[in-house]
Order: structure tokens, then C-alpha cells, then sequence
């Protein structure tokens, strides 16, 4: 078997439901300790998760991946090959980093490093991230920590950070034909959405990143067509600046809207620093593999489960093989990068023993 067939066989598995996430842990599990290597298996809420760690020394670089993918159409679970690419549902985002970072373990297993690699596959992070939050909050930790998403063997180093509200307007009934008697809680509650895209927060920038995102991505009010609607509920979807803080967002918000805020999700920003030794021993590893290659070192507008290390001040960044249409009818992975992904890996490992 080679790193491909291993892939090959991660996309077979749909994992687009918890159940079929677990069975590619157990697949991953059972063929790591194929390879004599030792595993543990966790399991919270019905969402297993996996870790093998090897090497010895007080320094420990996490791998973290998910095997976890978005739903797909059925031809998308038998990956095709075709022009140096594999096409399939989770190729890219991203069984091509966890089929990559299985095969650099079974590859550094004989080797003498003088640092700790520790594996760290989940299965949740498409649907809630609670693995590696588990994982973080338990002590599985280590000094840096690298999400295998796709991103073109580019370093992204920063993240946004993610804050999900429900605003709920209400308005006044009134017949349909004569809405002038009435007040559209529809109508209102979009008129309280462009006011929260005119706030100051939302002009801001920084160096990696224009402007934070706003979107309005779901819209519930009204029941009947000759009903002017009386209660509207608007979900906001805002990714913040590293830069920024959700309370002082909030406060801001607060301050223009007519109405009920309800705050249904919230997830810090990822701020690594490009001084950071970690990142610079990755971009050294990135340069000496690929000296050809622009390393791109970028801020992401999405989030990833590098979140939940660097809360505790833990340098993350994501890191992963080239691909294109993650989540899309076309998603695919370049093969080439899969295997320069194993090698800048490995000669990051290296490199602890020359720092």
C-alpha cells in the first residue's frame, strides 16, 4: 500500500454522518496499528476520536486532522484519478492532510527525533469541533499545532474568528392589502442588518485581512400571504478580525438595533504570529523542500479546529496539500502535493533537533 491507496481508501468511507465519521476512525485506528503503531481512541457525544504519538523530547508538534466531510452525491465515494489529480468528496478538505500525516508517522516511527509528533484525527470538525476541543481541553496540547486543511502548502496563520447572532424584530400585524397600517418586521429586520454592516467594526483591517465578513444567511418571519408579518428572526453570520473582540462587536451592535439579540455561537480568532519559531521553522521546511515555490503566508477568512489550541496561547496554523472545490461536485486533490507535503513534514521534524 502506498500513501494514495490509503487515501484512496478514506474516501471510500461516506463520512458524511457521525456514523460513517467513526468508521473512518476505526479505519484509521486499525491501520495505524497495522503499521505497530500505538493508538488511543476517544469517544464524546457519539463522536470518536483518535491520537498515536511518537518520537521523545520536551518539544511536541500536533498534527490535527478530520476525517469528517460535507454530504455528496454517490459517484463522489469512488475517487477517480485523472491528470494527476483524485477526485472524490473529502480529497482536498481534507483525507489527503490525514492520509498524508498517518503516512509521515509510520515514516518517522524508526527515526531517532528529538521532538514528540502526536496524531490527532477527529471526526466532527464539518459538524462541531467538539472533538478537538476535547482534545485541547484534556491536556492534548503540544507546542504547535498544524490543521491539515487545503491550502496549497501556503501557511495560514491566521484565522477569523467566528460570531453567529439571531435577531429577533417584531413589527405590527396588519391586513396584507393595507401595510400602511401596520410595520413590516421583515422589512425592519433587514433595515437592523444594514445598520450592523455600517458599524465601525465593519470597516476595520489589518495586516492580513480588508475587512471582516457579515453575511445574513437565513431570513424566518410571516405565515400567510394577506398578513402584514409581525415577528421576523434574522441569523448574522460575522468573522472578526484576530484584532477584535466579539464583546466590543456586541456592544456595538447593541447600540443600533431594535430588538432581541441571541447569541447561538461564538468562536475566537486564530492570531500566530509569523515571528513565531514554529512558523519559521515550517516555512524553512517548506523552502528547502520546495525552494521553487512562493511560500504563501496568508490570513484565512474560515476557521479551523486551531482554534481550540490557541486559546491557550498555543501557535496554530493550517497547512495542507493543494486542491480545489472542497464542499463542491468537482473537489479534488493534487496528487504531487500530497507527497511534498509528506516531505516538508518530515523535515520539520527533523529540524527540532537544530533548534
Amino acid at each position: 500500500m502506498n500513501v494514495l491507496d490509503l487515501l484512496s481508501d478514506l474516501v471510500k468511507i461516506d463520512s458524511s454522518t457521525q456514523e460513517g465519521a467513526n468508521q473512518a476512525i476505526d479505519y484509521c485506528e486499525g491501520w495505524l496499528r497495522g503499521q505497530n503503531l500505538r493508538t488511543k481512541k476517544f469517544e464524546i457525544d457519539g463522536a470518536k476520536m483518535l491520537l498515536a504519538e511518537i518520537g521523545e523530547g520536551e518539544k511536541t508538534i500536533v498534527l490535527n486532522g478530520h476525517v469528517d466531510v460535507v454530504p455528496g452525491k454517490s459517484e463522489q465515494f469512488s475517487p477517480l484519478m485523472k491528470n494527476g489529480k483524485m477526485y472524490g468528496r473529502g480529497t482536498a478538505d481534507m483525507k489527503a492532510g490525514v492520509a498524508a500525516m498517518m503516512w509521515v508517522m509510520t515514516l518517522l516511527e524508526k527515526e531517532q527525533l528529538h521532538c514528540k509528533i502526536m496524531l490527532q484525527i477527529v471526526s466532527d470538525e464539518e459538524t462541531g469541533s467538539n472533538c478537538s476541543r476535547y482534545l485541547s481541553d484534556e491536556g492534548y496540547r503540544g507546542d504547535f499545532v498544524i490543521c491539515g486543511e487545503p491550502t496549497q502548502l501556503g501557511i495560514g496563520l491566521q484565522s477569523k474568528g467566528v460570531l453567529y447572532l439571531d435577531l429577533i424584530v417584531k413589527g405590527k400585524p396588519a391586513h396584507g392589502s393595507r401595510p400602511w397600517e401596520g410595520e413590516n418586521a421583515i422589512i425592519k429586520a433587514f433595515h437592523q442588518y444594514e445598520k450592523i454592516t455600517q458599524l465601525p467594526f465593519a470597516s476595520e483591517s489589518s495586516d492580513m485581512y480588508e475587512f471582516p465578513s457579515i453575511d445574513l444567511p437565513i431570513i424566518e418571519g410571516g405565515t400567510v400571504m394577506n398578513q402584514v408579518p409581525d415577528v421576523c428572526k434574522i441569523s448574522i453570520n460575522i468573522r472578526f478580525l484576530p484584532e477584535q473582540s466579539h464583546e466590543e462587536i456586541i456592544k456595538q451592535i447593541e447600540s443600533v438595533v431594535d430588538g432581541k439579540i441571541v447569541i447561538t455561537g461564538m468562536g475566537e480568532a486564530i492570531a500566530t504570529k509569523k515571528n513565531d519559531p514554529y512558523v519559521q521553522a515550517l516555512e524553512s521546511a517548506c523552502v528547502k523542500m520546495k525552494p521553487e515555490k512562493d511560500i504563501n503566508v496568508f490570513g484565512q477568512h474560515g476557521s479551523s479546529d486551531g482554534k481550540h489550541f490557541a486559546k491557550y496561547g498555543i501557535p496554530a496554523v493550517e497547512f495542507g496539500p493543494s486542491g480545489s472545490d472542497w464542499h463542491g461536485d468537482q473537489e479534488n486533490v493534487i496528487l504531487q502535493s500530497v507527497d511534498d507535503y509528506i516531505d516538508i513534514l518530515i523535515e520539520l521534524a527533523k529540524s527540532m533537533e537544530r533548534t
